[in-house]
């Protein structure tokens, strides 16, 4: 059975940082790409970062600069590191394994394996 969960969300003022976290169990880890995802309040769910099996990165432009995404294959553990954060940056924040990076900003399909989320809130 595939477990994702995501933690490390909760309030933190704008200008400051998180750090998410994403373990998943029941899954081989390093043969899927991950990516981060949010949804916030009334508005569709969007991409937010991805990293392919090897290693390779995508952001969108609203957050390159800002966000950092890594994997610990030997830990089975995802990770995105939030600096810079606006409010605009409140959202549920989702981590999904999939097949591949290639559509992680339109089609979310590739992705199989979800999360139930962890809340970030940020204050102005």
């Amino acid at each position: 059975q595939v477990q994702v969960v995501e933690s490390g969300g909760g309030l933190v003022q704008a200008g400051g940082s998180l750090r998410l976290s994403c373990t998943a169990s029941g899954l081989t880890f390093d043969d899927y790409a991950m990516g981060w995802f949010r949804q916030a309040a009334g508005k569709e769910r969007e991409g937010v970062s991805c990293i392919s099996r090897d290693g390779v990165k995508y952001y969108p432009s609203f957050v390159k600069g800002r966000f950092t995404i890594s994997r610990d294959n030997a830990k089975n553990t995802l990770y995105l590191q939030m600096n810079s954060l606006k409010a605009e940056d409140t959202a549920m924040y989702y981590c999904a394994a999939g097949r591949s990076c290639a559509y992680y900003r339109s089609d979310y399909s590739d992705f199989g394996y979800w999360g139930q989320g962890t809340q970030v809130t940020v204050s102005s």
